[in-house]
């Protein structure tokens, strides 16, 4: 069985007196761009304007998404299917087009 002393010995080179300097950007550089940019607009709920993204937004977008933003997971889940869906039959749709366009030759380039 080892001596009481030899375990506190082991135990103490163990330990790390080195101070990190957790501001440092370079030492902990932020793992999600934009996300303390983020953080950083809920911080101040004083201010009237709202926020950058929602600058751009016009208010059939920002219906759009409070609705979206009141679905349940189930109904969310089956709005994407359906956009999935819409995109898989646009897709099909271009294809067909894009062949008739061949055939009919109205893609080909003039000829100089």
């Amino acid at each position: 069985m080892a001596s009481s002393n030899g375990g506190e010995d082991f135990e103490s080179s163990l330990l790390s007196f080195e101070k990190l300097d957790r501001a440092s950007p370079d030492l902990w550089p932020e793992q999600l761009p934009g996300v303390s940019e983020f953080a950083a607009s809920f911080k101040n709920p004083i201010t009237n304007s709202p926020p950058k993204w929602m600058a751009e937004l016009e208010t059939e977008d920002i219906e759009m998404l409070k609705e979206l933003g009141s679905l349940t997971t189930a109904n969310l889940m089956e709005k994407v299917k359906g956009l999935q869906n819409l995109a898989y039959q646009l897709g099909l749709e271009e294809s067909r087009e894009m062949t008739r366009g061949k055939f009919l030759n109205i893609l080909e380039r003039p000829k100089k």
